[in-house]
């Protein structure tokens, strides 16, 4: 088991709080790209880690496990994120990061808040 925090939130250029809900939007680098998701847009690009709806950042507490060095979890953008439902398979599949359905992402968006405990565990 792991403890984190989360450090940040994204949905957009700014904080979360002055943008309105867009469940499609891609992200890279923690910034909307204007590119609103589609099962077409998938295929185009299918190589594409897809990080959509909102970004939970997550900040390791255990130095030497997640926090400092080459296991930073900050600093190797390491996120809870939204991405297309139909990457949703039970099988890990991302760069790192915890991957969740749009509408569970947006659920979970709304009723944390910035350093709330995140536990990872199998």
């Amino acid at each position: 088991m792991y403890r984190h925090s989360t450090t940040d939130f994204f949905c957009g250029w700014v904080k979360c709080a002055a943008l309105p809900r867009f469940h499609r939007q891609k992200f890279i680098g923690r910034r909307t790209t204007g590119e609103i998701y589609s099962a077409e847009l998938g295929k185009q690009y299918p190589q594409r880690d897809w990080i959509l709806t909102r970004i939970l950042w997550l900040g390791g507490l255990e130095p030497g496990k997640n926090r400092y060095g080459k296991v930073d979890t900050t600093w190797r953008y390491i996120y809870i994120h939204g991405c297309p439902d139909e990457l949703m398979t039970g099988i890990p599949d991302s760069h790192g990061c915890i991957r969740m359905k749009n509408a569970d992402m947006l659920d979970l968006f709304n009723r944390v808040d910035a350093g709330i405990k995140v536990y990872i565990h199998e």
